[in-house]
């Protein structure tokens, strides 16, 4: 997977090794971080394309991501893309979470799902959420989960 951050910059060095030089360097600037990861989709022409964020916080000081882009060529339901996306974040969140335990950064894993069932999204909501919930992560759905439906949502 290919990460950068949101000025264009590549991330050169393996992603575990970029995230905790990222954490203990924000650590030693006195920040206390929380980690969102969310993912959304776009679908264009015969393509869906996925952006997925990892979302650095900075208690009450703003925050930066990185970002990966992807591509498939292929078509899905609505529901399977949604249950995609969570596949996604899940993936980003698995490989980072014993290295966030480690440094006791707390972290989320953002579903770009309505929670109203009038939303078309709403159909994956239980899936979506008991597949988060099942892997042990925090679980945000629209419209708390900011890292999908706002931050990937600009970069898709």
């Amino acid at each position: 997977m290919d990460w950068r951050k949101l000025d264009g910059t590549r991330i050169q060095q393996p992603l575990l090794e970029a995230v905790e030089e990222t954490i203990v360097r924000e650590t030693n600037a006195g920040y206390k971080l929380k980690v969102c990861i969310g993912t959304d989709s776009q679908v264009r022409g015969e393509a869906i394309e996925f952006a997925t964020v990892i979302v650095f916080l900075r208690e009450k000081k703003g925050g930066f991501m990185f970002i990966n882009n992807s591509r498939v060529h292929k078509t899905m339901a609505l529901k399977e893309r949604m249950i995609t996306e969570v596949a996604h974040s899940i993936e980003v969140a698995y490989r980072l979470c014993d290295l966030l335990d480690r440094h006791k950064v707390e972290l989320e894993v953002h579903a770009d799902i309505n929670t109203d069932p009038l939303f078309q999204s709403n159909t994956a909501l239980k899936e979506a959420m008991g597949y988060i919930l099942g892997m042990g992560f925090v679980f945000k759905a629209k419209p708390d989960a900011f890292a999908s439906s706002c931050c990937a949502d600009k970069v898709v």
